[in-house]
């Protein structure tokens, strides 16, 4: 009887298999587009060591098969160059998902609130217009740059703090009339002040370390934003 019962359940467990197998070949990868500046590309880290691709692991690794189709964020670039040479990437790659990350060097180009804000404003219209989801915007504020070890070097004189703060303000703003979710990554950069394995070679950006750290915090809300 029980062999009986065993051989009655086996093509059962069988075809259950197969529908869960075909199931996964349905499921489409997360298209990802990173768009932001040195702290996307991850000056100072390789490429394997970038928190937009370990991100892309952890998300496939934690069942959201996910691709990184583009990462064109430049060390340097301003929110002006991100409309004029990144979004054009962006447009092109069909993305289900976006990180945004900009305006460090905007602030330290001297840049002010009202046109970073304009500019802001200008990029988020125009990567939610074309995601098919507008929730999948997934917003990072800025680091706090101050705590490296030639960060004051690009003051110009001013509060590095202080003129982060106002920008992360406006970054904040926006995302809370999107209802988009943002990660804080001004807070947890500060611990490069007290642990220089951090802060890489050049003495300015993040190390490995720092942006394995980045990506322990993005990966959660990325998850949320995902998992809408």
């Amino acid at each position: 009887m029980k062999v009986l019962l065993l051989a009655s359940l086996f093509p059962i467990i069988i075809l259950g298999c197969g529908a869960r197998a075909q199931n996964n070949m349905n499921n489409k990868p997360v298209r990802y587009v990173a768009l932001g500046d040195s702290y996307t590309i991850c000056e100072g880290a390789t490429k394997t060591e970038s928190w937009p691709w370990i991100l892309t692991n952890h998300l496939t690794d934690k069942g959201i098969t996910t691709e990184l189709v583009a990462n064109p964020s430049r060390t340097g670039w301003t929110s002006q160059q991100l409309i004029d040479r990144e979004l054009p990437v962006f447009d092109e790659s069909n993305a289900d998902f976006v990180t945004l990350c900009i305006g460090v060097n905007d602030w330290v180009q001297g840049v002010d609130a009202k046109s970073f804000h304009d500019n802001l404003i200008y990029i988020l219209d125009h990567v939610q217009n074309k995601l098919n989801d507008k929730s999948k915007l997934l917003l990072l504020t800025i680091p706090d740059f101050s705590c490296s070890i030639v960060g004051p070097e690009y003051s110009g004189g001013r509060d590095i703090s202080k003129g982060i703060a106002e920008f992360n303000s406006i970054i904040l703003e926006e995302s809370k009339k999107r209802n988009l979710k943002t990660v804080d990554l001004f807070e947890v950069s500060k611990e490069m002040k007290n642990d220089l394995s951090l802060v890489a070679k050049d003495g300015l950006h993040p190390s490995a370390k720092e942006y394995a750290i980045w990506e322990g915090i993005i990966f959660p809300v990325a998850m949320e934003v995902l998992n809408k």
